[in-house]
């Protein structure tokens, strides 16, 4: 037994020295701690590209290198490939050597959204070691070899602006872009010279200067590329459509379009602004939100309101592949709708604007012109001669329209009355500072009424003591100057002067020291007396503007009364009888030359005033004399309307 025992023995130690030299081996190796480590390993590679750690095998079995699988991924993703997702695994199911594992992936997109879908890892065991299946579909379950994912941008359709009943002001017009295509001269300078004369024959935007440009233009094009020259309305191309045809063996081409237009190139144009294609600083001032060849707005409530006009893009994932005929074939993945604009309509009225507009061009110099609808304080037409929106933005002093204003207010204090008697002489001095009338006109001892008509400014400046510190301010007040407005786009609501000394009150009276105004201010001055209260213009019908000014109080019928009598005497005897047989009724007013500097000669003219149901503001820069300018601008517009 002994023996036995000794014989045994050493079989038993020879086992525990073998295991303990095998246990080692294994957990370095071969001991299988499941597929969780090689997959996030392979998780990892996907994020950051390496794949030191990962073994990969192909649906058959064999080996897949590395490199390859990194080479192929990056392709699959495509344009995705620099922007890496968020993974997050699920616990994978091991059933006989294969294991299956759900991927929640988290792609984000160029708009900034994230693309949330589930795709599928497989392993299986070889030994003890586990391997990543590769293929396509891991990256997506659509997706094969010879695929790459791509974003498509869905662009919004850009909405319009609509005037006051409804119809569309700005819509997609029919437009030809003309330009030079390289390829095709054979003399650069010859074309140049010939469109010159074409050009130069109208006022079709295109200034020497930029056509002596296009040789070095052309040169630098790519052969088939448009070197665009200008961009015209169809109506504007035709007349010298056939000119250009002409030249098209030169090298003159052409191309087609739609753009969001006015109906006309200068309606509305300052308040309005275009739509064009997008500028680098647009671009730089909303990183992401454009692209290269979108369209936005460019000035004006175009440009204020881009946001809500444009819209905005959406996008599809897809996977796209190219056929052997080099179509590109796109299976959608994924997709963001995108969202269209949303209109706005103006209370502007297309009638009146274009008789205002009409109305202007008969004056050389910068002009506005503002109508308001009394009865609902509709601003029917906002008008501007230039590119500067002057009917809302201009600062300027009123001269003798804010004669209205302070005969307002000594009317409403009970300071004088229409018929009662005040001085006008030719000079009126106050702390040693002259004041004199226009053309030194002097009428002696006549009714109030008759020194309005006949914008005496004497008569105002001995009777600015009476209004007292304040009191042209609350006049002003009271006709809506210097309030807080909100017509959705910047306006000036004026700055009446108020607390100064003797002679600055003596000046504001009629419109000069520190008072400033803009037509749209003044128009609403004129509509507030022609109603009898004063009202916020409106200008935006939808969106409706957040904080509108509250209407003021009714103004007492012994105040306006009166003075509506002493505007109507301006037309009919005073200082604007040029409108006195304007077809359409009674017209109501008040001239104003207006002194904007240190010189005399320099002064600015102005109309305030009203007919039937519309009052309006004409404002000329540098106008002089209104009876040459404004006046004559009024009764262009109101003729124009019949």
């Amino acid at each position: 037994m002994a023996l036995r025992a000794n014989i045994r023995r050493p079989k038993f130690v020879l086992s525990l020295v073998a295991m303990s030299l095998l246990v080692p081996a294994i957990a370095a190796c071969s001991k299988d701690d499941g597929p969780e480590p090689m997959l996030d390993a392979f998780l990892t590679g996907w994020k950051t590209g390496t794949y030191d750690k990962v073994t990969f095998v192909s649906p058959t079995g064999q080996g897949v290198a590395a490199d390859t699988v990194k080479t192929e991924l990056r392709a699959l993703e495509g344009v995705l490939r620099d922007t890496p997702p968020t993974l997050t695994r699920q616990d994978p199911a091991v059933n006989q050597g294969l294991a299956t594992t759900q991927i929640k992936v988290a792609q984000p997109l160029p708009d900034k959204t994230v693309w949330e879908y589930t795709t599928t890892v497989r392993m299986t065991k070889a030994k003890d070691n586990w391997q990543v299946i590769w293929e396509p579909s891991v990256v997506h379950e659509k997706l094969t070899k010879g695929d790459e994912l791509a974003v498509r941008r869905l662009a919004p359709a850009r909405a319009g602006v609509f005037d006051g009943t409804g119809a569309e002001i700005v819509r997609p017009r029919p437009v030809v872009v003309i330009g030079i295509e390289p390829r095709k001269v054979k003399d650069i300078d010859a074309l140049v010279k010939e469109l010159t004369t074409i050009f130069t024959s109208g006022a079709y935007d295109v200034g020497k200067d930029d056509l002596a440009k296009l040789p070095a233009r052309v040169k630098e094009a790519k052969p088939d590329a448009l070197v665009e020259i200008v961009t015209l309305r169809r109506e504007i191309y035709e007349p010298i459509s056939a000119r250009l045809r002409a030249q098209m063996e030169a090298g003159v081409a052409f191309r087609e379009e739609d753009w969001l237009l006015s109906p006309t190139r200068t309606f509305a144009r300052a308040l309005l602004g275009t739509v064009g294609p997008v500028t680098k600083e647009i671009m730089d001032s909303k990183p992401g939100v454009y692209q290269i060849g979108d369209q936005a707005g460019l000035g004006g409530i175009q440009r204020s309101y881009d946001d809500r006009l444009r819209g905005t893009a959406g996008l599809s994932v897809v996977s796209s592949r190219k056929a052997s005929d080099g179509t590109v074939q796109d299976t959608p993945l994924y997709k963001v709708d995108k969202k269209d604009g949303e209109k706005l309509q103006l209370a502007i009225d297309q009638k009146y604007q274009i008789a205002a507009e009409k109305a202007l061009a008969t004056v050389k110099q910068r002009s506005a012109m503002v109508a308001i609808r009394i009865s609902d304080g509709k601003l029917v037409a906002v008008a501007n001669s230039g590119a500067d929106n002057l009917a809302f933005t201009a600062q300027v002093p009123p001269g003798s329209t804010f004669k209205a204003v302070s005969a307002y207010g000594l009317l409403d204090a009970g300071k004088v009355t229409a018929n009662q008697i005040v001085a006008c002489p030719k000079f009126f001095t106050v702390e040693g500072r002259q004041f004199k009338n226009s053309n030194f006109l002097e009428l002696g001892n006549v009714p109030f009424h008759t020194d309005f008509a006949k914008s005496c400014n004497t008569a105002f400046a001995s009777l600015a003591p009476q209004l007292g510190p304040d009191g042209l301010l609350n006049a002003g007040t009271a006709l809506g100057l210097g309030q807080t407005w909100d017509l959705g786009v910047p306006a000036f609501t004026g700055r009446v002067s108020a607390g100064g000394n003797a002679t600055e009150l003596a000046a504001a009276s009629f419109g000069q020291g520190q008072t400033i105004v803009s037509p749209v201010a003044m128009a609403g001055v004129a509509a507030a007396i022609a109603r009898g209260q004063w009202k916020q213009p409106v200008l935006l019908l939808d969106p409706v503007p957040a904080k509108p000014a509250a209407d003021g109080p009714a103004l007492k019928p012994t105040t306006v009364e009166p003075l509506r009598a002493m505007m109507r005497e301006v037309v009919t005897v005073g200082t604007a009888t040029a409108l006195k047989d304007v077809p359409g009724g009674a017209v109501f007013g008040k001239t104003g030359t207006a002194e904007y500097d240190d010189n005399p000669a320099h002064t600015h003219a102005w109309f305030i005033g009203w007919q039937g149901d519309f009052a309006f503001a004409v404002f000329v820069e540098n106008g002089i004399k209104p009876s040459e300018t404004a006046v004559p601008v009024s009764e262009a517009f109101l003729r124009n309307l019949r």
